[in-house]
């Protein structure tokens, strides 16, 4: 039988796994809410299948992987909302299923280290959503596994275009620290699991370097030969309600599983390899 992927949200990661797999004969099948962006799934070698809005149980019955990447809501799951809570038997052929959560479902830890292990404090409402709908797909009984994945960046979604704009800002807030992930490694990630598969697995996903958001922006000015972005402090910086979320949680997120279990090597361990990717393929 044909490996078939069938994902839910079709976006940024998942468009990178499937450039992984279509070289590989996999049949790739994805869900999009706007049919404008059929031709461009298309022209990338996805069947796409419009949801909400058409029926995604036929082309659900033929998929031997799933990726689940539809963000949660206060209900949950917005796939088992809607399919209902049985979803083995809409999945005959089901031989893996990868769902892509967040390190927001650990919450705060003042900068300290978590891991798989860590228990579960989310400090955000996209956090509590992501506990819920993990705990939703728990419950399915289906060869599950689990992809915390750290702030996602690659190309054209990177810091470039807002430092040559001068719209960047350094906002410093002490003890700040993030993880990140270049969308390519994720999608390495997800092809070492489906090639290793390990039901009911957790994995986080980022690389070796938290560092503070204002060291990032200052690299990229440094890539860039402009002047560094202004510093404005935490307290007092106009933000939306979105990106002052951000800065509620402060962690250093641990990645042994990814390389222990799986046997991934980064291919962009810390931003500053990434970055330098990203400029080199920006400038051709």
């Amino acid at each position: 039988m044909t490996k078939t992927l069938f994902t839910f949200g079709h976006g940024f990661s998942a468009a990178a796994l499937a450039r992984l797999l279509g070289p590989r004969g996999w049949r790739l099948i994805g869900t999009t809410r706007n049919p404008a962006k059929f031709a461009a799934l298309q022209a990338a070698g996805v069947t796409p299948v419009l949801w909400p809005g058409s029926d995604p149980r036929p082309a659900l019955r033929e998929a031997t992987h799933l990726l689940l990447s539809a963000a949660p809501d206060e209900n949950g799951d917005p796939v088992i909302a809607e399919l209902g809570s049985n979803m083995a038997e809409l999945l005959p052929n089901l031989e893996w299923v990868g769902y892509l959560s967040t390190t927001g479902v650990y919450g705060d830890h003042q900068g300290n280290w978590v891991d798989e292990s860590t228990p579960l404090t989310p400090a955000t409402k996209r956090g509590h959503h992501r506990v819920k709908a993990e705990a939703q797909w728990q419950e399915q009984g289906l060869p599950l596994h689990i992809f915390r994945l750290a702030g996602i960046y690659g190309p054209g979604r990177g810091p470039f275009a807002k430092v040559r704009r001068g719209t960047a800002r350094r906002i410093i807030k002490e003890n700040q620290v993030f993880s990140r992930i270049h969308v390519d490694d994720i999608a390495q990630v997800l092809l070492a699991s489906i090639e290793r598969p390990n039901p009911g697995a957790i994995y986080n996903v980022c690389d070796n370097d938290p560092a503070p958001p204002q060291d990032v922006l200052s690299y990229a000015a440094e890539l860039l030969g402009v002047d560094l972005p202004p510093e404005e402090d935490y307290a007092t910086a106009e933000m939306t309600p979105m990106a002052r979320s951000f800065y509620a949680e402060s962690k250093r997120v641990r990645n042994d599983r990814i390389t222990d279990e799986l046997g991934v090597k980064l291919l962009y361990p810390s931003y500053r390899d990434g970055l330098r990717a990203l400029l080199a393929e920006e400038q051709g």
